[in-house]
């Protein structure tokens, strides 16, 4: 009988991953029915949750991004079911700060919508706009691929995780980091260290098992190293106004934040 015990309690860990796994599919996939039918959250998007559902939500959402690391819609979810005493301490850090402060203030939002790219495209080589802009057109990325934040049951730190995603690619541009699968490793090292996230500290770990040999060496002896102190180091990133940066020389951007250049730099991926 008593081997019989072991069998149940992965059967039960197994039901309690596929609930929750159910869960954060209904409350993902249904936030904007709940959104436009019943909106009576603390701002427009957000779906509250009781402490229960959190948890069921972290737990699944982690099972779904340790399954598929590509599953951006997890990784946030379990970001932000995770994240709320970090989020404090990076409030706290931006409300210290005259420009966090403003950037709280003012609510500033990094999407196609509200960036000048005409403008940033006619900045000289080597300005923080034109290679941000370089970052974007080499790796095909857009800012409106960041979600939007949901199960944050406050306002102000909402913001302060929306604002974290959406400066996650001027960080590649700040750090020269590509968004191969090493770049990526790298970047997630430095914000591990900078923002003290759940999330980014589960990245970092689990991250390096998808990295074949030599990238590990390169990761542990050196970018990992660099990007754990520079993360410890550098001024609060999410305390930088951007959208008035983009003339300053991404040079001085990076002295002023004391972040030093790599020591080395990721090929980055060939386009197709």
């Amino acid at each position: 009988m008593w081997l019989l015990i072991p069998f149940r309690w992965i059967n039960r860990r197994r039901h309690c991953f596929t609930v929750s796994k159910v869960c954060v599919q209904q409350l993902h996939s249904s936030s904007t029915e709940f959104t436009n039918i019943h909106y009576d959250g603390l701002y427009p998007g957000h779906i509250p949750t009781t402490a229960v559902q959190k948890a069921l939500l972290s737990i699944g959402s982690g099972v779904a991004a340790l399954q598929n690391p590509y599953r951006h819609d997890m990784v946030a979810v379990l970001g932000e079911t995770t994240g709320h005493l970090a989020l404090i301490k990076l409030r706290d850090r931006m409300r210290n700060d005259p420009e966090g402060y403003a950037v709280l203030t003012e609510r500033p939002r990094i999407r196609l919508s509200t960036l000048d790219l005409t403008k940033m495209a006619s900045l000289p080589d080597g300005s923080f706009g034109r290679e941000y802009l370089r970052f974007l057109e080499d790796n095909d990325v857009t800012p409106d691929s960041r979600a939007d934040v949901k199960f944050v049951d406050n306002e102000e730190l909402a913001y302060v995780m929306q604002r974290y995603r959406e400066v996650h690619d001027l960080l590649h541009t700040l750090l020269g980091m590509p968004t191969n699968m090493l770049g990526e490793v790298a970047v997630k090292w430095f914000e591990a260290a900078q923002t003290g996230l759940p999330m980014c500290a589960l990245g970092a770990v689990l991250g390096p098992l998808r990295l074949n040999a030599s990238r590990l060496q390169s990761l542990f002896t050196s970018l990992g190293p660099w990007a754990l102190q520079s993360g410890r180091r550098a001024r609060c990133v999410l305390s930088i106004f951007y959208e008035r940066r983009w003339e300053q020389s991404l040079e001085d951007l990076q002295r002023e934040l004391n972040i030093e250049p790599p020591p080395i730099i990721p090929k980055a991926k060939k386009k197709t």
